[in-house]
């Protein structure tokens, strides 16, 4: 069984197939944590200690037992009341004013099947691969209960944690902090690991060691940002990318969020995430229940390249949905770097007659089809097609495109608001701004309150003419500000805004995959400002960075492959000189880094000479070639792009029957010494032939020694070979 209850112990042990996971029931009904590590049996509790320990309060009830101290003790879900003066993953204010309770455990079901969240983006599985584990703890005074959900899928080495706070007694609380899991760990010598960036350069890899305080990453933004993403790893001081223990905590959120670590006076760990206290104050009446996101969590003991492939394992298949999930992407061209805002009908038709001329599937229209939209100060929130600019009906233009044998696709910003807009001019309440002062503006634009259903009804319904009324088969949709105004014209509890408004974000969603099953989400902020597990719940893939360069998306997409599938890592060729760098690279390295993820062009086809057109379509070729293999294979980081002088990466079949390796030199120098590539994941023993050159090589010596990259003059040569077992 994957959960297990032993009543002579008081302990719960959740088994996974390589891990273990266990907590136990005190004598006074607290919920110590004891281990989560390699797959074990037995009770660990005697990873406890006990003693007196000066300023560390004891419960009341403990009597005159001073070893008895929360403030020592590893939590399995922490709050202020018990005596542990740690930072509380749950805390609130009772309606005398004070603040804090007092959780104790009441009872626990043991359910097949994974638990689902209302209105929330969650992990699923079928009843005969997970089951959920509800724990029930109760503050007596104040009568709020929290049920702490865990999800067990044993195959994929993870288990899922929320938490629902439900007011059963007699008088309102208010919900200051609700983080959705919490670790204790009763030592502390850990590396920390982060994701933190910025627009254009998304997911930079930072690993620092612990130390005694607290370490805060986290979003005020509204959204999940680019600055850090909502995902921390915990691993040993030696843990490699092959090698040593290691734990990751992904937000399943797409909203503000919140991330601590640190070691305590005893040096014991404690990391914990959830949602964004600063932006957060939620009162609770008597009888109602808030449910706080998912949060995902996985253990390895061969360090961070396995961590890695459980995620994007579970994502892939257990959190992304539809039509989309399994097969492989269209390969497109979108229409920004092409034309931007300047473009008529005839511009998009000719970019489509150049996609089908070289074998691209698919022509998206980006911003500027619709309203008086010709550059970024106006026409958000007016979603009409404008005929005028584009000269001829959308439903002809997308007629003629599809003639080509193209699928059509269209750039929305759903959430968006200008000021010089029709919908801004008929309802300025809509927006979010605070009564009496200016708002924050960025891009020109407005955040819609989309907290308020009305909002999300009535552009829903603007959204809906188009899509019924077209053959669109793909969407991207953007959102391009951060939001600074949290407020509402109709909440009357303001410190619920935010946290409504992503709820509002997911309704919408929910809505159009449900009515659209066959369209292609494509998610989107500014490039990685929303790449997070809550939006592949809706969006299959999200643009990973609105930066283009193959070099700088070298080390974009490293950082993001530690906790997400390359299935959902948009990724395009565009042109040189690079708009966002003015780096020039061959149209071969342009290539390499984009085939791992879903792989399209974001250029001006018709700027190309010949001889780019044959490499192009040669290019397409390939990729439908190798696209089940990078869809679904085993992704193995070769090299740290951030550290050596190459970029290398691999896609390893799961049987080992074939391997895909991908590198792109980062420097060159006069008299170059020779970069040797090892790879990884090929299997013992056996020989592995290059399918272009015939050659063959040892797997062992290929993960021992590794392969010699070729000896050639110039910047950021590319490399990609495709080796099968002999």
């Amino acid at each position: 069984m994957s959960i297990i209850y032993d009543k002579e112990h008081r302990t719960f042990t959740l088994h996974t197939m390589n891990t273990t996971y266990q907590m136990k029931v005190d004598s006074l009904g607290f919920l110590l944590h004891l281990y989560y590590g390699r797959k074990t049996d037995g009770c660990m509790d005697y990873l406890l200690t006990y003693t007196d320990r000066g300023f560390s309060g004891n419960p009341y009830d403990a009597g005159t037992d001073r070893a008895c101290s929360m403030d020592a003790l590893p939590q399995e879900y922490s709050c202020r009341l018990s005596g542990d003066f740690r930072s509380p993953a749950f805390d609130l204010i009772n309606g005398d004013g004070s603040f804090g309770c007092d959780l104790r455990y009441r009872n626990h079901q043991i359910i097949p099947g994974k638990y689902g969240l209302a209105g929330l983006p969650a992990v699923y599985a079928a009843e005969d691969e997970a089951s959920t584990l509800d724990i029930l703890l109760e503050d007596a005074v104040s009568g709020v209960q929290v049920h702490l959900l865990y999800g067990v899928l044993p195959a994929y080495n993870i288990i899922t944690r929320s938490v629902k706070a439900v007011n059963t007694g007699t008088g309102t609380v208010c919900l200051e902090k609700v983080q959705s899991a919490c670790l204790d760990f009763v030592t502390g010598d850990y590396d920390l690991i982060t994701f933190y960036g910025r627009h254009a350069m998304e997911r930079n890899v930072q690993r620092i060691p612990l130390r005694h305080g607290t370490h805060v990453i986290g979003s005020r933004r509204g959204t999940s940002s680019h600055q850090y993403n909502p995902m921390m790893i915990l691993a040993a001081k030696d843990t490699t990318e092959d090698a040593g223990p290691c734990y990751a905590m992904s937000f399943v959120y797409s909203g503000g969020f919140k991330g601590e670590t640190g070691q305590d006076q005893y040096n014991q760990t404690r990391i914990q995430i959830g949602l964004q206290d600063e932006w957060f104050s939620y009162p609770l009446s008597p009888g109602e229940e808030f449910t706080a996101p998912e949060t995902v969590m996985t253990y390895s003991a061969e360090g961070l390249g396995e961590l890695s492939r459980n995620l994007h394992r579970c994502y892939r298949t257990h959190l992304c949905r539809g039509k989309y999930r399994d097969s492989v992407r269209p390969i497109l061209v979108n229409s920004w770097e092409a034309a931007y805002f300047d473009f008529t009908g005839e511009d998009i038709y000719r970019l489509a007659e150049h996609a089908a001329e070289l074998g691209i599937e698919m022509l998206v229209m980006d911003d500027g089809w619709f309203a008086k939209r010709d550059d970024d100060n106006s026409g958000l929130g007016d979603w009409q097609v404008n005929e005028e600019k584009l000269g001829q009906p959308l439903k002809t233009l997308i007629e003629r495109i599809n003639g080509l044998g193209l699928k059509f696709g269209i750039w929305v910003e759903p959430e968006m608001v200008n000021e010089n807009s029709d919908l801004y001019r008929s309802h300025p309440d809509w927006a979010m701004q605070i009564p009496g002062r200016k708002p924050v503006r960025s891009r020109n634009q407005l955040l819609l309150d989309f907290s308020r259903k009305e909002v999300v009804d009535a552009v829903f319904e603007q959204i809906c003419n188009i899509l019924d009324s077209e053959n669109i088969e793909y969407i991207k949709w953007d959102m391009n500000r951060s939001m600074a105004d949290v407020y509402s014209a109709l909440a009357k509890e303001q410190g619920k805004v935010h946290y409504g408004y992503v709820l509002g974000l997911y309704d919408f969603l929910e809505r159009i995959v449900q009515r659209y099953p066959d369209i292609l989400i494509e998610g989107c902020s500014g490039g990685g400002g929303r790449f997070d597990a809550g939006m592949l719940y809706y969006t299959p893939q999200i643009w990973c960075s609105d930066n283009t360069d193959a070099v700088d998306r070298v080390r974009i997409q490293y950082g993001t492959s530690f906790g997400y599938p390359i299935s959902a890592v948009g990724s395009h060729v565009s042109a040189v000189p690079n708009h966002q760098t003015g780096r020039i690279t061959s149209l071969n390295t342009r290539g390499v880094p984009a085939m791992s993820g879903t792989f399209g062009y974001e250029l001006n086809l018709g700027a190309l000479t010949a001889a780019e057109k044959e490499e192009i379509k040669e290019q397409i070729r390939e990729y439908h070639k190798y696209a089940g293999l990078i869809q679904k294979g085993d992704y193995y980081r070769l090299t740290n792009p951030f550290e050596s002088e190459v970029g290398a990466w691999a896609f390893i079949a799961p049987d080992k029957s074939e391997a895909l390796l991908n590198a792109v030199m980062l420097e060159i120098h006069g008299n170059m010494t020779v970069t040797y590539v090892k790879l990884k994941g090929l299997k013992n023993g056996k020989l592995y032939r290059d399918e272009k050159t015939g050659s063959v090589y040892p797997a062992d010596a290929l993960m021992e020694i590794g392969l010699p990259l070729p000896m050639k003059l110039g910047e950021y040569r590319a490399y990609q070979m495709h080796l099968i077992m002999e």
